[in-house]
């Protein structure tokens, strides 16, 4: 194991790479920052249509601060390439939110400006959305502008465009989840909340293998944020009773097993869906369970749901990790 404890913040933030641990997707990137694009679309070529695979890729390579200028260079050139076009898509999407999310630091682009940037990644993935009829993934783009911009109706809309054409999808699904959660905060603590019969339903649905059997962590886990947000929760997750109650316990059982016996390590976004369940297997008290996935996890730290509801999410994860490993 990489030992983070000790190491300085900076070198910690290094750590949490959006590629997780997709090599030939950073490898692109890489490509793609010096306007390469050959690689990139190559990677897309072989991506083909594992659905979750593809949304993960291009999100990442949509993150960079050149990436909207690549894009539209590659569409010109290729202007037949749905890869360019949904390349393009989810980097205008991202462009507009740039700075709404804290990742740019500048506050969020107000007036005609941010009416024009919205405007014109909305276009983009519908034009991504005629190219490709069968591709989620300009759904997916318009579905994470919605989370923070969209109106309920437009969320659920969205949501279903996604999973209609592919109904296990793992970033959509973490999406809504989200999103759910937020409704309603001065509910409190309510075990009926629609956040959890969701992520209930879609684990549910999901065939036995899918790792959606998690969502119901990552419910939980967005509830406490928002909760804890609202101030109804301890800020530090640990103290609270949030993740030591009867449901929760149920919860956390039910994605452990599902671990042990399915683990997806095939999946491109299995390191989020690790994160959230050694988060929650630590703050229910479990650190034996916790240290298993903690080592599973290696580097590949994510943001969320250590950050919750306002922490750094980096000495969140070490302080964590040192605890859970030094009990075993």
């Amino acid at each position: 194991m990489p030992p983070l404890l000790g190491r300085s913040r900076r070198r910690a933030g290094q750590l949490a790479d959006p590629a997780l641990d997709d090599v030939e997707l950073a490898e692109a990137r890489t490509q793609l920052a010096q306007g390469r694009w050959g690689s990139v679309s190559s990677l897309l070529t072989a991506t083909a249509d594992d659905w979750d695979r593809r949304g993960h890729r291009l999100v990442v390579l949509a993150e960079g601060a050149g990436s909207v200028a690549w894009a539209e260079d590659w569409l010109l050139a290729e202007p037949e390439s749905a890869d360019a076009a949904a390349l393009l898509a989810c980097a205008t999407v991202l462009r507009s939110l740039r700075g709404k999310d804290g990742r740019s630091g500048k506050a969020a682009r107000t007036g005609r400006a941010g009416v024009e940037e919205e405007g014109a990644a909305r276009e983009a993935c519908r034009a991504a959305a005629r190219m490709a009829p069968s591709d989620p993934t300009p759904w997916l783009g318009l579905l994470i502008l919605a989370r923070s911009r969209g109106t309920e109706e437009e969320v659920s809309r969205l949501f279903d465009e996604v999973r209609s054409r592919h109904p296990e999808h793992h970033h959509a699904h973490h999406l809504m989840a989200a999103r759910l959660a937020e409704r309603h905060p001065e509910a409190g603590q309510d075990p009926l909340h629609e956040v959890y019969d969701f992520a209930a339903w879609a684990a549910e649905q999901a065939p036995a293998d899918s790792p959606l059997a998690v969502l119901p962590v990552v419910a939980h886990a967005e509830r406490y944020r928002v909760l804890a947000t609202a101030g109804s929760e301890p800020d530090d997750p640990a103290r609270s009773a949030h993740w030591t109650g009867r449901r929760a316990r149920q919860v956390m059982k039910a994605a452990f097993d599902w671990w042990l016996e399915w683990e997806r390590e095939d999946h491109p976004r299995n390191r989020i869906d690790l994160n959230f369940l050694a988060h929650a297997k630590f703050c229910e008290g479990r650190p034996a369970e916790a240290a298993a996935l903690f080592h599973r996890i290696g580097e590949h730290i994510t943001p969320a749901p250590w950050a919750y509801p306002d922490r750094d999410p980096y000495q969140a994860f070490s302080a964590a990790r040192g605890a859970a490993l030094g009990s075993v």
